[in-house]
């Protein structure tokens, strides 16, 4: 009787470490799987971001290749002010005001970065410096938005009413892309904004908000370029 015993205690401790041992196999491919399925998954999360910023960077380029001609025609226009009537009349002064006045706003494409925050995914990302410049890029886009609205605001506000007393609009958007056929046949003394130094003060402030927000889209496109690295390099 007692060896009986012994033997059905033996095998039912076998019985016990078989069944641990198949949890445990169980258990480590369940992991298995649900790893592999983690890392397909991050893949084509950073593949959507690659896409993404690299949408963003050609779009970005353009808006800055806008605010570079811009910016160029203000400081142009800067060294205006005060010059003798006769060499501001050989100058196309509506040309450069033209250019000065021509400018976008970028608007960034987040819509897998977004996708990603909102299903609270983003740990996936193994990454930490990708995590910290998608974190770094909401930052410094968010500030210029702020910064781009403070610019609107001048041009709305402040800019675009005063060159609607003392100047031709017309002859302006002549050179922009409403391509009017004609200049205004409206009389004005076009070249009295040059000796105004409410005008000088209004660009001179103008300009220090463009530059502004120049600089944070160039931030925003170092970023891009890091991002865009980041997600090649998984």
């Amino acid at each position: 009787m007692e060896n009986k015993t012994g033997k059905y205690f033996k095998y039912a401790i076998g019985e016990i470490v078989l069944v641990v041992i198949g949890i445990l196999i169980a258990l480590s491919i369940n992991n298995w799987n649900e790893n592999r399925l983690e890392k397909i998954e991050e893949h084509s999360f950073l593949s959507n971001l690659r896409n993404e910023f690299s949408q963003n960077k050609k779009a970005l380029k353009t808006v800055l290749e806008m605010f570079d001609r811009s910016l160029k025609a203000d400081f142009i226009i800067m060294d205006l002010f005060g010059q003798n009537r006769e060499e501001l009349k050989r100058i196309n002064t509506d040309s450069i005001l033209s250019r000065s006045y021509y400018y976008e706003k970028f608007n960034s494409s987040e819509n897998a970065l977004s996708g990603l925050i909102q299903s609270g995914k983003l740990q996936l990302l193994q990454n930490e410096k990708l995590k910290y410049l998608l974190y770094d890029w909401s930052r410094t886009i968010l500030s210029a938005e702020g910064l781009f609205e403070d610019l609107d605001v001048k041009i709305e506000n402040d800019v675009t009413p005063y060159l609607t007393k003392n100047h031709s609009i017309k002859d302006i958007d002549y050179y922009g892309d409403l391509k009017w056929k004609s200049k205004s046949i409206l009389k004005s003394d076009k070249l009295k904004i040059f000796e105004d130094i409410e005008y000088e003060n209004l660009m001179s402030d103008l300009t220090y908000r463009k530059r502004a927000y120049y600089n944070a889209l160039k931030t925003a496109d170092l970023i891009i370029d890091s991002i865009i690295q980041e997600t090649k390099s998984q």
